[in-house]
């Protein structure tokens, strides 16, 4: 695999979430987690991994078509092309991580990273730009729908049965909804999470 820029999963140093391992299995229950959902992932990845790039253009496509998305890539309303490539390329791997890695203490952990990235409290230090220091909390939460909606139509590129596609399509869902949720830990005052 091709060093990723920024990419730190598994990585001494970073921080331990403060999301504990039993937060997050009742984060699961709450989302209805079952053992079909982690077998459903590891096929939505197996069907996902050669289309990464393609998922990516039509997500940059949605991002960079809005102005009020692309300006968390600005500084005075001009995107930094450099970041926005070094932020897709780990918005690939996590595609993959979400899929294919263990939802275990190393992987709250990085969640708990990319959460602070997205923060004032991390934004911009990973890549060293100078662009808006904030991605809204509005807009972690929203994001969910299109990365759910518009994955559907890459996972039934490969054959699958409909039952096949649908399990899917509700298991990353499940997946990004968990994630965007430990993503807004930083946003959350303390106690309330």
């Amino acid at each position: 695999m091709a060093t990723i820029k920024g990419y730190a999963y598994g990585q001494a140093g970073l921080d331990k979430s403060p999301v504990s391992l039993q937060d997050l299995a009742l984060l699961k229950k709450t989302l209805l987690w079952t053992d079909d959902d982690d077998r459903a992932l590891r096929m939505a990845g197996e069907v996902l991994k050669d289309q990464v790039d393609k998922v990516l253009d039509l997500w940059y496509g949605y991002v960079g078509g809005n102005d009020h998305l692309v300006h968390y890539f600005t500084k005075n309303g001009q995107p930094n092309a450099d970041y926005l490539a070094a932020v897709r390329a780990r918005f690939g791997q996590w595609i993959m991580d979400i899929c294919n890695r263990p939802y275990d203490q190393t992987w709250l952990d990085y969640q708990y990273e990319i959460a602070k990235r997205h923060h004032s409290s991390k934004k911009n230090k990973t890549d060293g730009v100078d662009t808006v220091p904030i991605i809204h909390f509005r807009y972690m939460v929203a994001f969910i729908y299109p990365i759910t909606a518009t994955i559907k139509s890459f996972l039934e590129k490969k054959g699958h049965a409909a039952k096949e596609v649908d399990a899917m399509h509700h298991a990353w869902f499940k997946a990004v909804t968990l994630t965007v949720v430990l993503w807004c830990y930083p946003y959350i005052k303390s106690g309330e999470f």
